[in-house]
């Protein structure tokens, strides 16, 4: 780009591009990780204040501008951390109004306090992408964990938001939104799920730097620059209006907003064209003549394409419709995804509004579908009914996801439809009574998929060797593989559980797993205050760090976990970790010993 500016401090504009990845890279990141790498190669600023589950993005950007990495055009982006999140979005704000390519990384109550410059950016029609890690805002109480509260709550201030489901998705749907808000001049919220998407480890293709740079057009990189405030170019904006032009001035935005989908459409398509990877608006999976759908997004929608996938082999008319840009809702391709033979739709939500008739997705359905069919754009309304599940990160597995499938078939003793609205799933409403029966019987993994779950203390190494096992597996063992961690809110000292699968086809489960091949406890406390061994397969292998002999550990065991032991016919294993790493000068760290146990027991390389 022979015309742009160098606006970080220091060095000369550079000419040449030096790419960090010249080709596509096969590896395993999390998710935030995913999406710093590509939004950290596209912006000049990246205004900082870290917040969980976010962290990750912010930090890495401001190590990597330490480290002298540079970006798409040569330069190393200028990260600063406020005071605030506050402070940081006034600072994504005051950037771009000098034309310099800005995002910012949040969550939860710090996108709360960027809404009043949020509102100013899409006022202004100032491109720019914010990426979300969507969490729980503070209600009864707060939470760290993950839904979509925080992003719903944006939906007002003009902002486009767009969502991924998944680490891959997270990563090319980074690059997508800046594509087209550059294109649109419309601001795009990029939001995935907090923990469940952040935090995952997955095995996914890293775009190469080239690609990245064909996709972000020099001339709208020239225009956003042409727009900037400069005293050699006066031009009036940030102004106060009085009744007789506000209204027409809010109103003069809509022709940006009609555009929107048919630019994130071309972008798609455009990214298809580069990675072979291929996006739509709405992604619709199932039965090409299904009855009964969900609709959904965020990392609930992998999960219930899985399950769509196995309830249509064994000849259900299902499916599921994955929605990826939520604002601006296009009537147009929702309705173009759906397949007509549609008679049922529940649309699941991460996120509850209390008092409203539904939750913001339902109603955009609802909405949607009255207004196809007034048009005559469908010929039949479906029965639509709305639910919600992961609240602050509950787990939602298949089972969950069939559970309102089923309702969808529910009938009266009239034959008809007896579905129930505003349903949850996932936990015992013993108070409203507004959840579903789960089939807990109900699963969809397969033989082929590796499972793995070891339960450590916070700061004893467990989930930092569990995250090199993962990366060992992908690396070395050529296999996918996928890691998810369960945190305690207390964090140092608190209980951790780590979830790994790998084996030899992508793996596409953002669920924990009910059944495990490998079970591993670091701490023998753990026994006596909870049932670990409940997620053991019959025949499994149980791996304990015991501080006794292997003489004596059978004594010492909870009856209970004897009888599991027994019941389940497990392969019993013990080693007095603590103690080997004590003598080697690892301290109380027993991570390094019991991951060799690991790779030793399970096979996954060649124990030499």
């Amino acid at each position: 780009m022979n015309a742009v500016i160098k606006l970080n401090s220091g060095g000369a504009p550079k000419s040449a591009i030096e790419p960090i990845v010249d080709k596509a890279v096969r590896t395993t990141m999390d998710g935030n990780t995913a999406v710093a790498h590509v939004a950290y190669r596209v912006n000049e600023v990246c205004a900082i204040y870290p917040i969980t589950p976010s962290s990750t993005m912010a930090e890495l950007a401001d190590q990597w501008a330490a480290e002298g990495i540079q970006n798409i055009w040569g330069n190393i982006p200028l990260v600063q951390e406020m005071q605030s999140e506050g402070g940081a979005s006034g600072t994504v704000h005051g950037a771009l109004q000098s034309g310099a390519m800005t995002t910012t990384f949040t969550s939860s109550q710090g996108l709360m306090l960027m809404l009043p410059n949020m509102m100013k950016i899409a006022g202004e029609l100032t491109p720019t992408v914010f990426h979300v890690a969507a969490r729980s805002l503070a209600t009864s109480a707060l939470s760290i964990f993950g839904d979509h509260s925080d992003v719903m709550t944006v939906r007002t201030t003009g902002f486009a938001l767009i969502s991924s489901a998944n680490v891959q998705e997270a990563h090319d749907t980074a690059l997508i939104a800046e594509a087209a808000t550059l294109e649109a001049r419309v601001p795009f919220l990029h939001f995935f799920d907090g923990f469940r998407t952040s935090h995952e480890l997955n095995t996914l293709d890293l775009i190469p730097d080239t690609s990245i740079r064909e996709m972000i057009s020099d001339d709208l990189v020239r225009a956003h620059r042409a727009r900037a405030l400069d005293p050699e170019n006066p031009f009036i904006r940030g102004t106060a209006q009085n009744p007789d032009t506000f209204f027409q001035a809010r109103e003069a935005v809509s022709p940006f907003y009609a555009k929107v989908p048919g630019i994130v459409d071309g972008a798609m398509a455009r990214f298809a064209a580069l990675t072979g990877r291929h996006y739509k608006l709405f992604e619709y999976g199932g039965a090409p003549d299904a009855e009964r759908v969900l609709v959904l997004m965020g990392s609930g929608a992998e999960t219930a394409r899985e399950t769509v996938k196995a309830l249509t082999s064994r000849g259900e008319k299902v499916g599921v419709l994955q929605v990826r840009l939520y604002r601006p809702f296009s009537a147009a391709h929702f309705l173009a995804a759906l397949p007509p033979s549609v008679g049922a739709i529940a649309v699941l939500e991460q996120t509850k509004e209390p008092g409203a008739a539904g939750e913001p997705l339902y109603l955009d359905v609802v909405a949607t579908l009255a207004q196809g069919f007034g048009s005559d754009q469908r010929t039949s309304m479906p029965r639509v009914i709305g639910g919600r599940y992961g609240l602050s990160s509950k787990d939602f597995t298949p089972a969950m996801a069939k559970a309102a499938l089923d309702e969808l078939s529910k009938r009266n003793g009239q034959g008809k439809f007896a579905g129930r609205n505003s349903f949850t799933v996932g936990i015992k409403d013993d108070v409203s009574f507004s959840s579903l029966d789960v089939e807990s019987g109900f699963t969809i993994e397969t033989a082929e998929t590796t499972r793995a779950v070891f339960y450590g203390l916070g700061a004893d190494g467990t989930v930092g060797a569990d995250k090199n096992s993962v990366k060992i597996i992908a690396e070395d063992a050529k296999q996918y593989a996928q890691g998810y961690f369960v945190y305690d809110s207390h964090k140092s000292g608190a209980q951790t559980i780590s979830h790994l699968r790998f084996g030899p086809d992508p793996i596409r489960a953002p669920y924990l797993i009910a059944s495990a091949g490998f079970v591993a406890c670091h701490q023998f406390g753990f026994l006596e205050r909870q049932d670990l061994l409940r997620v053991a397969a019959a025949g499994g292998v149980f791996l304990l760090n015991s501080p006794f002999g292997k003489d004596e550990t059978w004594d010492e065991l909870p009856k209970s976990v004897q009888q599991q032991i027994i019941d389940k016919k497990l392969r019993f294993f013990v080693i007095d970790a603590s103690t080997v790493a004590r003598d080697v000068g690892l301290g109380v760290r027993t991570n390094t010993v019991l991951q060799t146990c690991f790779f030793a027991i399970s096979g996954v390389l060649p124990r030499e």
